[in-house]
């Protein structure tokens, strides 16, 4: 259900905005949006666990408050993580 060290990795590197960025926003919201994929799948074979869809309730709230945070500065950037990671709203 997690994801590897290799992949995570990557998605930090596919979405940082500088050399050694890994905590911004835009970090945050890929390295939760490829979480979420990623328990969503599980949840294909697994439909009775509910202690992970709370798990995954709550990565989704965690996401759309950083989502609302990136708008509120620049929406452009906002426009351009949800086509970037396939977010739709």
């Amino acid at each position: 259900m997690s994801i590897t060290t290799e992949r995570k990795l990557e998605v930090i590197k596919d979405n940082a905005l500088s050399a050694n960025d890994t905590g911004s926003a835009d970090v945050q919201i890929a390295v939760l949006t490829e979480r979420i994929k990623n328990l969503t799948e599980h949840f294909q074979t697994h439909k009775k666990d509910n202690h992970s869809r709370r798990g995954l309730l709550k990565m989704v709230s965690r996401r759309r408050k950083l989502l609302d945070y990136v708008k509120g500065k620049d929406e452009g950037r906002y426009k351009a993580i949800i086509e970037k990671l396939g977010i739709r709203r």
